[in-house]
């Protein structure tokens, strides 16, 4: 399984431009995680774009219907199981084990947060801080649809400050901001 092959997958069962926007932030931040903890990086930013395959043709099947469609690329267990392990409790009973599970788990509603946090300031991501997003995170209305107890529990998972993670996931997609339309405009 490779990154290219990843793409492909993806876009055969995933049309919208916003998911794929998405699906870039959560392999840029889990790159960042991976690179933070000494992992391979470019394994964990696959499983990060993988994580929704399922999203946009079956939602309601997402995460139960990602095995059969990743294994049209022979994808590794332990893939499938992180995949899977990402909507642990809402609409999965695969439990985020390892480590790079409970940080898939942890991100992937953060990554909208910052995003929302992010569109809502001229400079966007540029020059970002925990800060903003905190005071977004506290109103409940912004974002309505980002569980925030999902990504508290999920810190306290991954052994983590909640500030820690917002930051390391910030560092994450700001590599990327311009790709995402994340950057202001020159």
């Amino acid at each position: 399984m490779d990154r290219k092959q990843a793409e492909e997958l993806f876009r055969k069962y995933n049309k919208s431009e916003s998911l794929y926007h998405h699906a870039l932030s959560v392999e840029a931040v889990m790159r960042e995680f991976a690179e933070k903890y000494g992992e391979d990086a470019d394994f964990w930013g696959t499983v990060g774009f993988l994580h929704d395959i399922d999203w946009e043709m079956f939602p309601e099947e997402h995460c139960r219907k990602a095995p059969e469609l990743l294994s049209e690329i022979d994808a590794p267990e332990d893939v499938v199981h992180a995949v899977c392990s990402h909507g642990y409790g809402l609409v999965s009973d695969v439990k985020p084990e390892h480590r790079m599970e409970k940080v898939l788990y942890t991100i992937d509603e953060l990554t909208g947060l910052i995003t929302a946090t992010a569109l809502m300031r001229p400079e966007k991501m540029k020059g970002i801080s925990v800060k903003s997003v905190k005071k977004k995170w506290k109103d409940k209305s912004f974002a309505a649809g980002v569980n925030r107890e999902l990504i508290t529990k999920g810190a306290e998972m991954m052994g983590e400050d909640i500030g820690t993670v917002i930051q390391t996931a910030i560092d994450g997609m700001t590599k990327i901001a311009p790709q995402l339309g994340l950057w202001p405009e020159e």
